[in-house]
């Protein structure tokens, strides 16, 4: 029996965020209201944008986004087959088709040669993916974009504006992320980002849509488009409507019901006041990984290159020379080693949902390749450095045991 029980991603929360949650119950305001608004100011100052919309999830806000966007049938969002169904599913939910396209071969980014080929008259939105909080490579995607303009015809008032197809950047992993110094949600057009409980920032559930700065855009305008959005419609929420003699209120579109709440806001605004000593650390136990693995089969994407400084949100390997049935093998025997692991995804086109849409796996081969090989490690600022020592060495010494001790 071991010592050791680690877990893949529990949520870091300490007695800072408990006393801000019993502050707000105390406070006789729980749903959106005051903290949720400072917590949407505090995100845009941390990230340089000039608005966010804090919202349930982030699978809401990339919903949103499309559709204020006014993306719907007849439109095509691209999208990475290497990516989770959260990026993919919120394109059918607005009526839109799905286009997916396979990922290059050393990376988890778009081939963007096939993007561009991929690009027809009905794009209307580029999805990126920014895995494990590893920012894409935006120079060669906008470039793509500009180079495909006379393709675009705008649909809506918003995509007048662009008068080219718009970049929603899925950061879902990315909070606290730089490419070329400027921060994820800064860099797309639009951003969301997941403040899941296993993410490095965490409001429990919930997430947050965002925009960079643009000069034809009346942020309040776009501002006030996504919360009556996320409020059913309706043309005042919850706290404007409280204030004495201030009920009237109308509704303007059929719309959805996704807004965060003050005790979810509550949880995030600790964890933005703790957020660099987290990444720090994550910092930290990434650096002790890259060391540990060096030499071996095991191959970890990079977080730090000359453009790129991640968040770490995951530590994705590759196990070089792994079957499938070799690397399920190794990740059962971490478990028996007391080593929760996990895989980082099945890509698109292997889930019923997107077979039953037409999508072929067999046209995605760089996707599967990334799949088949990949082991997704413990990366949390629970770990200690004698977990993340012991983690390494059981990992190298199972995969030599399963696979052999000879490298390609």
């Amino acid at each position: 029996m071991t010592k050791y029980n680690i877990p893949f991603s529990p949520p870091d929360i300490t007695e800072a965020e408990i006393a801000e949650v019993a502050d707000t119950l105390r406070s006789g305001w729980i749903t959106t209201g005051p903290k949720t608004k400072e917590l949407e100011r505090r995100l845009s100052a941390y990230i340089q944008t000039p608005k966010t919309v804090c919202l349930n999830s982030a699978t809401a806000a990339l919903e949103l986004i499309l559709r204020v966007l006014e993306v719907g049938p007849g439109d095509e969002v691209i999208v990475p087959a290497m990516t989770y169904t959260a990026s993919c599913s919120v394109i059918t939910h607005v009526g839109a088709t799905p286009v997916m396209v396979d990922i290059q071969d050393d990376t988890f980014e778009m081939d963007y040669d096939k993007l561009e080929q991929a690009i027809t008259e009905k794009t209307k939105v580029i999805i990126p993916v920014e895995l494990a909080g590893i920012i894409c490579d935006y120079d060669r995607l906008f470039q793509v974009v500009e180079k495909k303009r006379d393709l675009f015809t705008a649909a809506s008032k918003w995509q007048k504006v662009f008068n080219r197809i718009v970049v929603v950047s899925d950061s879902a992993h990315a909070l606290g992320s730089t490419y070329k110094g400027q921060p994820a949600g800064s860099i797309a057009d639009f951003t969301s980002f997941s403040f899941h409980a296993v993410k490095n920032f965490t409001t429990a559930e919930g997430g947050s849509a965002t925009w960079k700065a643009n000069l034809a855009i009346d942020d309040e305008e776009m501002y006030k488009e996504f919360q009556i959005l996320s409020l059913h419609g309706q043309t005042k929420d919850a706290l404007a409507k409280m204030q004495l003699g201030s009920w009237e209120y109308d509704i303007v579109t059929p719309a959805y019901k996704c807004n965060m709440t003050d005790i979810m806001a509550s949880i995030g605004l600790v964890q933005l006041d703790r957020y660099p000593d987290l990444l720090q650390r994550r910092k930290e136990i990434v650096t002790r990984y890259d060391r540990g693995f060096t030499g071996t089969r095991i191959h970890p994407l990079a977080h730090e290159t000359d453009a790129v400084e991640s968040c770490r949100h995951l530590y994705i390997t590759h196990v070089e020379g792994a079957n499938l049935e070799q690397r399920n093998q190794i990740i059962q025997e971490l478990a028996k080693a007391g080593i929760a692991s996990n895989v980082h995804y099945k890509p698109l086109p292997l889930l019923t949902a997107y077979k039953n849409l037409g999508f072929d796996m067999a046209d995605y081969p760089r996707a599967y390749a990334f799949f088949v090989n990949e082991i997704t490690l413990p990366l949390h600022t629970k770990l200690t450095d004698e977990e993340v020592d012991y983690i390494i060495e059981t990992f190298v010494r199972v995969s030599e045991e399963i696979l052999g001790t000879s490298q390609k």
